[in-house]
């Protein structure tokens, strides 16, 4: 049951051999059991999940079944969701229940899935390692001494420990994917705009897109059928007609032109990842898909530019927390300045307060034409290489991330070694690309190796086939550490 697909669970409620409530049931007490030892839920709240449980038992016996409904789902506790401890993994909002639902919860619960608790995470989505959360770091499955990636690291490590069948992540710089890959799970970030941040607690607003998590490319499909939808309460939500991801799951490969990125596949890859993706490559190649080179040549500044623009969206979008009207606030203070700057200092964790000064900084007076503005226009330039690259190709691969999981604590001492964790993830939310992760592997110590699929603007059933048709001849996404 715990290995089971989404589809698998699907049909098993479907035909009446196993409820909702007792699929729930057996998933809570998996997370009862093991969760002190990884650290993936900061929220369980049984009475609600076996309430939804019930909920959608009734729906499966009206026939008013979705394939997600009666599923358990875990949540990042990034999305509000109302009557549930909303903390975005910061004792800022460690207090704060949601009045109301995010809109990605709203599309969860229309189609009847079950919330099965709320995932650990970096602070307000801050961090490649999941060890900035003020609820403690998480821990890699694979290999408890190792971190998850972050900032989805809780609910990529509840996919991989089968806490829960699929998750939802956010995805800002790559927090969607580089987490999926160190832990050997799929993961997906659509195209920008696509899924609602309506409810989604900001870090970048330019950058933040939400996305599903889950064993494979097919599970993502049917996770991002429920998830993808226009939402008027967010501004940069799209309009577009409703689209079946899952339909080119089966379309052959053959003529699929594959561009390998040279910056890519130059020095800074560890030789383990190097060699797994090779062998994934060549298992393309036997699928009837061609490579060909391109270039991308702005590609070694998005980590720079990332590191400029996502600090600035940062300072302007945490400004809103000031102990007045929820969440954290100091117990003494003398007056309302003081106030402010107590409650940020104690219920901001160091590397918010990091990511705010260094956002301030390049917003301020005399230095923002020389930073915030010239990384605007490189990012630019990073999409241009993109829509050239493009031209040549159908499909971008390469590495999700340089190395596999590093150990707990080896990074937390150098934040620039920690950024570069995100390399090749970062240049698809600078451009608004959709991107994702597959397993291919174990690498250095029996790690997982994730590669990187990028696809076109609005190619998310493209990519999603790609990563079928190799899923479907591999076994790496089967592969359990429990």
């Amino acid at each position: 049951m715990f290995n089971a697909s989404l589809k698998q669970l699907s049909l098993q409620l479907a035909e009446k051999k196993i409820s909702s409530t007792e699929l729930t049931t057996e998933f809570l007490n998996r997370i009862k059991k093991l969760n002190a030892e990884y650290n993936a839920f900061i929220t369980v709240n049984e009475e609600i999940s076996l309430a939804q449980a019930r909920a959608a038992d009734k729906m499966i016996a009206a026939g008013q079944a979705n394939p997600l409904t009666g599923i358990p789902i875990a949540q990042k506790d990034i999305f509000c969701a109302k009557g549930w401890l909303t903390t975005c993994g910061s004792k800022m909002l460690s207090n704060f229940v949601s009045p109301y639902d995010a809109g990605v919860i709203e599309r969860f619960n229309q189609v009847g899935a079950v919330n099965i608790g709320k995932t650990n995470m970096d602070e307000f989505a801050m961090g490649s390692s999941n060890e900035t959360s003020f609820y403690g770091v998480v821990k890699n499955p694979w290999d408890v001494s190792a971190v998850p990636g972050g900032s989805s690291g809780g609910a990529a490590c509840a996919v991989a420990a089968r806490l829960a069948p699929a998750a939802t992540g956010t995805d800002t710089g790559g927090s969607i994917r580089q987490p999926a890959a160190l832990c050997g799970i799929s993961g997906i970030k659509p195209t920008y705009g696509l899924v609602s941040r309506y409810g989604m607690i900001a870090f970048a607003s330019s950058l933040d897109q939400g996305g599903p998590m889950a064993k494979s490319a097919e599970d993502l499909a049917l996770m991002l059928n429920v998830m993808v939808g226009f939402d008027p309460r967010d501004s940069t939500s799209l309009q577009r007609d409703a689209e079946d991801y899952a339909r080119d799951l089966q379309k052959p490969l053959a003529g699929l032109r594959i561009g390998l990125p040279k910056e890519y596949f130059a020095e800074g890859m560890s030789q383990d990842v190097a060699s797994a993706i090779e062998k994934a490559l060549e298992e393309y190649r036997k699928l009837g898909a061609q490579t060909v080179e391109v270039s991308l040549p702005n590609a070694p500044l998005a980590i720079p530019v990332y590191y400029v623009l996502a600090p600035a969206e940062a300072s302007s979008n945490l400004s809103r927390f000031d102990g007045v009207r929820y969440g954290h606030r100091a117990q003494s203070y003398s007056d309302l300045r003081d106030m402010y700057r107590k409650t940020r200092a104690e219920g901001f964790g160091a590397e918010v307060k990091r990511r705010i000064l260094i956002g301030t900084y390049v917003l301020s007076h005399g230095y923002y034409d020389a930073y915030y503005i010239k990384a605007q226009k490189l990012r630019r330039l990073i999409a241009q290489d993109f829509t050239e690259a493009y031209k040549q190709c159908d499909i971008i691969m390469g590495p999700t991330t340089p190395t596999v999981a590093f150990n707990l604590g080896e990074k937390s001492g150098d934040p620039i070694q920690m950024y570069l964790s995100d390399i090749y993830t970062s240049a698809a939310n600078l451009t608004g690309l959709p991107a994702m992760s597959i397993p291919v592997g174990l690498g250095d110590k029996n790690r997982p190796v994730g590669l990187h699929i990028m696809g076109n603007y609005f190619r998310e059933a493209q990519m999603l086939n790609v990563a079928h048709q190799y899923q479907q001849v591999t076994d790496w996404h089967l592969k359990s550490p429990v």
